[in-house]
This record gives structure tokens, C-alpha cells and sequence, in this order.
């Protein structure tokens, strides 16, 4: 992505905080014709170390999705993640000669996809995805019948994405400090994405 050095988010945590704040995140492959092939799917972050290409991803996507054919021959993709995002008016400036912008925080990581075939490990990973986001379903998913819980594994292709390079931008204006002031009021009596953002102003000092 366009990443301007001011918006080059220097602590690799914030962009595990994104993606785990922020878990549905784009899928996006070449398909045979040269085109973006794109699905929006909740992914599962898990740290295997301390730098960045010891991130995996944990997903799945329907069987009959193209995707899972393309990540098959070709297992080179992105992923995206958007963060809190909102509209800046000019109005933040102490003159007139401004301009309208959006600001806001994404993570963007190029990774290599592995498949999950066994139905052990399809367990392991849906389970991951469960506590995530519906830990009070994880005992009648265990309660299924268990040639219901196959045929529901045979439905799906699920992967393992390794991260491989990472990039967090985070767009808070922070090259114009004449704005951070009205900004970040604006924002905190604003929307909950504009809050959000209000909160990152705070936590990188933009806010005074």
C-alpha cells in the first residue's frame, strides 16, 4: 500500500492489536485472468516468535469458492485489516486554505498459504475461530454427531497463512500538529470509529 513515512507505524504491536481487534480482514489472490479475487473472511492471529514473519493466520473458506483452488496453484496472497476509519473535516485547521481527508488505520501482510487437510487439525482451527468470537458455542459444536461434524469438514478448505512481510499504517494527520487539537475533539465527541480514533491520537501523543 501507499505508505507515506509519517503513517509508517514504528511499533509492530499496533498492527497485532489491528488484526485482533479488527479480525475480518480481505483475502485477496490473482485469479486466471489477472484480476483480484477477494474474500472477506474472519481470521485467527497466532504468534510463533517475535518478529513479524512468525505470524500465521488461521481461516477457511466454503469448498466450492474459487479461492480455495487459486490458493492451491498460486498460495502468494495478501490479507488486509481495517482499523478504525473516519472523515476529517478542513474545519480543524486555523485557516481556510485546507483540504478534506480520511484517516485511518490498516494492516496489509503478504503471506503464503498452506492448506489444513486433516480433520484433527480442521478441528484445532475452527475451535481457535469459536473461542474468538462465540466461546458459549464451543461445547454444542463439541456435542454434534460426529459423522455431522465430517460432513461439515468436508464443506471447507481451510489454511494456514504465514505472514511474511507486514505493513501498519496509521493515518492520524500527524505532519499537520496546527490540526490535533480541534481534530482530536471533534473526533471524541464523535462516532465510535471517530472515538477510536480519539484514542489513538492519545496513545501516540497527538492529542493535547
Amino acid at each position: 500500500m501507499y505508505l507515506p513515512p509519517q503513517f509508517a507505524a514504528k511499533d509492530a504491536a499496533i498492527a497485532l492489536e489491528l488484526m485482533r481487534a479488527h479480525p475480518f480482514a480481505s483475502l485477496i489472490s490473482t485469479d486466471d485472468d489477472g484480476l483480484p479475487f477477494v474474500t472477506h473472511l474472519p481470521l485467527h492471529l497466532v504468534e510463533e516468535g517475535t518478529a513479524s514473519q512468525d505470524i500465521v493466520l488461521l481461516g477457511h473458506v466454503a469448498r466450492p469458492n474459487p479461492h480455495a483452488k487459486i490458493l492451491l496453484e498460486r498460495p502468494r496472497a495478501v490479507v488486509t485489516f481495517m482499523g478504525p476509519h473516519a472523515y476529517m473535516t478542513p474545519r480543524v485547521y486555523p485557516d481556510l486554505a485546507r483540504v478534506p481527508t480520511w484517516n485511518y488505520l490498516a494492516v496489509h501482510g503478504t503471506v503464503h498459504a498452506t492448506p489444513v487437510e486433516s480433520f484433527d487439525d480442521k478441528d484445532r482451527l475452527l475451535k481457535h475461530l469459536i473461542h474468538d468470537h462465540d466461546p458459549a458455542y464451543a461445547d454444542q459444536w463439541r456435542g454434534l454427531d460426529q459423522d455431522f461434524q465430517h460432513k461439515l469438514m468436508r464443506g471447507i478448505v481451510a489454511f494456514e497463512l504465514k505472514v511474511t512481510d507486514l505493513q501498519c499504517k496509521v493515518k492520524l494527520n500527524q505532519h499537520r500538529p496546527e490540526s490535533h487539537a480541534a481534530m482530536h475533539a471533534a473526533y471524541a465527541a464523535g462516532n465510535p470509529d471517530e472515538q477510536a480514533l480519539a484514542g489513538w491520537m492519545r496513545r501516540l501523543g497527538l492529542a493535547v
